[in-house]
């Protein structure tokens, strides 16, 4: 039941990415320029989604259980270190130079865009990176 209800959410929130437009790299490309073709949408789809989102997370830091009673796991650590503004730039970086993040390149996916399996290598080999860096700093 709980993989159930996990696809189905994974499957809306990918519909409202390509409802959104926020699939389309371009869209977001042309969100973070600024002096081009600027495109606002995006700062709408973030304002909503922090609307949806609030009263939930609200809700968990109070009762931290799923309907299941499974644990959530909400972050405790709120510190601004140097790794955290490392992978911000990092992300932020990728994310300009692609107009991707991991969410709309799997939608890509069953778009059929055969090119975004670069950006999946390449997303994949940073995770694996991250892997052995954490290993070896003992994170």
């Amino acid at each position: 039941m709980k993989n159930g209800l996990a696809f189905l959410f994974g499957c809306l929130f990918g519909l409202g990415l390509l409802i959104s437009g926020m699939s389309n790299p371009q869209k977001v490309l042309n969100f973070l320029d600024i002096f081009g073709q600027f495109d606002s949408s995006l700062i709408f789809v973030m304002v909503g989604a922090i609307a949806v989102a609030i009263i939930p997370f609200q809700k968990a830091k109070r009762h931290p259980k799923t309907l299941f009673n499974d644990d959530i796991s909400l972050p405790e650590n709120r510190k601004i270190d140097l790794k955290l503004i490392v992978g911000a730039m990092m992300f932020g970086i990728g994310w300009g130079i692609a107009g991707i993040c991991p969410a709309p390149a799997l939608t890509l996916i069953g778009l059929g865009y055969i090119q975004i399996w670069y950006f999946i290598a390449a997303m994949l080999v940073g995770m694996w990176l991250y892997l052995i860096y954490a290993r070896l700093a003992g994170d």
